[in-house]
């Protein structure tokens, strides 16, 4: 038998004796379930949103910088417009209140840049709903699992331990796959909200160099001579890690 024959009895093995624990687990293992395909469907959804929503923020500045000195203002906008992403959605807002003003700018940029933050982070509450109610049906099948063993040790009069040990274990199964469940879909939620978190710092990162490029449009220098990611304030760095001055003689 080669290693492919024996990984795909093993597949099948496993998958067998998962039908048959859920099988085991009884009525309440079938809303667990369902909790889990719900779940699953929002979070592969999500998944693909989100990383149709991610570019490459610093190539797409710039391009977006070399439009501003070539083309001006009209040309950055096509620039955006043909790129997707909730990064060139905010850039877009801010060049076009650029007539306006710096104020005007800045404020579209936050507007905007709130609004994108929304559609981002859509459907992320409903899957902490189904985190919290997978588990939350396998206690409750549980406790009814362990409520008809009672009911049957009354009924038997007698405290079997084949007759206790097999309601308890049925009962517990739906704790196990309701965690089971909790536990893959806070993996895929946790993916979601890094994601999420990746392209707000590009959306912010976007927003400071768009500014201070149409700051240096305005004094007449080249939109490329701006910041860049390279000369932006690093936000990792902590207070006081910079050279110790109280020892040096200022006089």
């Amino acid at each position: 038998m080669t290693f492919f024959a024996l990984l795909q009895a093993a597949d099948a093995g496993f998958a067998n004796g998962l039908v048959y624990r859920f099988n085991e687990g009884g009525n309440f293992m079938w809303p667990v379930l369902i909790t889990l395909i719900i779940g699953l469907a929002i979070a592969f959804e999500r998944i693909l949103s989100l990383n149709r929503a991610d570019i490459n923020a610093q190539k797409f500045l710039g391009r977006v910088k070399e439009a501003l000195d070539n083309g001006g203002v009209s040309a950055a906008e096509d620039v955006c417009a043909n790129t997707r992403g909730p990064v060139a959605s905010v850039v877009q807002a801010g060049l076009t209140r650029y007539d306006e003003g710096m104020d005007a700018v800045e404020k579209a940029v936050v507007s905007y840049g709130s609004i994108e933050m929304s559609f981002l982070e859509r459907g992320l509450v409903w899957l902490s709903l189904f985190i919290s109610l997978a588990p939350m049906f396998g206690f409750l099948g549980t406790v009814v699992g362990m409520v008809e063993a009672f009911d049957a040790i009354e009924a038997a009069g007698d405290i079997s331990p084949s007759l206790v040990a097999g309601g308890i274990k049925i009962a517990l199964l739906t704790t196990v796959f309701g965690l089971i469940a909790a536990i893959i879909l806070q993996v895929f939620y946790n993916y979601c909200v890094s994601k999420i978190d990746r392209i707000t710092a590009d959306m912010e990162e976007a927003s400071v160099e768009l500014i201070d490029s149409l700051s240096m449009m305005s004094v007449g220098r080249p939109a490329l001579s701006g910041r860049t990611r390279a000369t932006l304030p690093d936000p990792k760095r902590e207070l006081g890690t910079g050279d110790d001055v109280t020892k040096v003689d200022l006089t």
